[in-house]
């Protein structure tokens, strides 16, 4: 009887927005294995090095997370548990196998000052806990010693999941007037973006016998930026013009500040990141956060 194949890689998280476009945009890699959160549950200790020794994979793609900025306020154990702790289990697991790590991270773990996009090599500084608990998954990350990419991302939506893009869907379609936040900035980015450029930097990675000199912090968000009031605007209006939503029936949106909208976890206002390490080391370039909408806005219509 043969061997099992050894899968070329091991994706967790395979049920969230950027998972379930990795399990589409990883299969040019070759044969893998998806695991959602009811298969690899990385709120149990252990579970992902269970996974890791059982399939000895080619290479681990770590899409799963705590993302609930505004719970993590009240259950910062369970998103340590999850952001950190497990993280730090993946990424020492994946170097004593000897398997390159690919995990991604948050534009929280900056402090929002300033108006310039922030670099890999910036400053941190969380604000809340979901982006402290990110902030321990990056240091151990690199504490474990493995060959590594971690990508910072922000403002994440999909057609699918639960994310900014359609909530201001069903809002359009439920009032006629919305208040949106208009100070905070960054760049909204499509999981499918997101996934792709992820194979896109494995192949290259692979091609180069996964140099440990390409190991480190990438930023990974679309280019230019706007406001979630901003944002907003051109979600209605792209889709108006898919026939997604009635142009004629469209809400009106007020632009306020933060302060009008309180929520248990401070965000950074300036979430802006760039992405010029990501071009120089890999040579890709991020499309514009519009432009990614409006494929998304495309894809959902069909």
């Amino acid at each position: 009887m043969s061997e099992p194949t050894r899968p070329e890689w091991l994706l967790l998280g395979a049920g969230g927005q950027v998972g379930r476009e990795l399990c589409r945009a990883l299969q040019p890699l070759g044969q893998g294995v998806a695991l959602t959160r009811a298969e690899c549950d990385l709120s149990v200790p252990g579970a992902a090095e269970e996974m890791i020794a059982r399939y000895e994979p080619g290479m681990v793609v770590n899409a799963a997370a705590y993302t609930a900025v505004d719970r993590a306020e009240e259950e910062p154990a369970l998103a340590r548990r999850i952001n950190a702790e497990a993280v730090a289990e993946i990424a020492q697991a994946c170097a004593r196998h000897e398997v390159p790590l690919v995990h991604y991270s948050t534009d929280y773990v900056f402090d929002g000052t300033g108006e310039s996009p922030f670099a890999e090599h910036d400053v941190t500084g969380p604000l809340g806990e979901y982006g402290r608990s990110k902030l321990a998954g990056e240091q151990a990350i690199a504490d474990a010693g493995g060959r590594f990419l971690v990508l910072r991302t922000s403002w994440v939506y999909a057609a699918h999941g639960r994310n900014f893009v359609r909530t201001m869907l069903r809002l359009a379609a439920e009032r006629d007037h919305l208040r949106v936040i208009d100070d905070q900035v960054g760049a909204p980015t499509w999981a499918a973006t997101i996934a792709d450029i992820t194979a896109l930097a494995l192949f290259e990675w692979r091609r180069q016998a996964w140099d440990a000199q390409l190991s480190g912090i990438y930023h990974l968000s679309a280019s230019d930026s706007v406001s979630w009031c901003g944002f907003a605007q051109a979600i209605f209006e792209e889709a108006a013009n898919l026939g997604l939503l009635e142009a004629t029936a469209l809400p009106s949106v007020e632009a306020i500040p933060s302060s009008a909208y309180p929520q248990p976890a401070r965000r950074p206002l300036n979430s802006r990141l760039s992405t010029q390490r990501l071009q120089t080391v890999f040579g890709i370039a991020t499309p514009h956060w519009r432009e990614a909408l409006r494929v998304c806005l495309t894809s959902m219509r069909a």
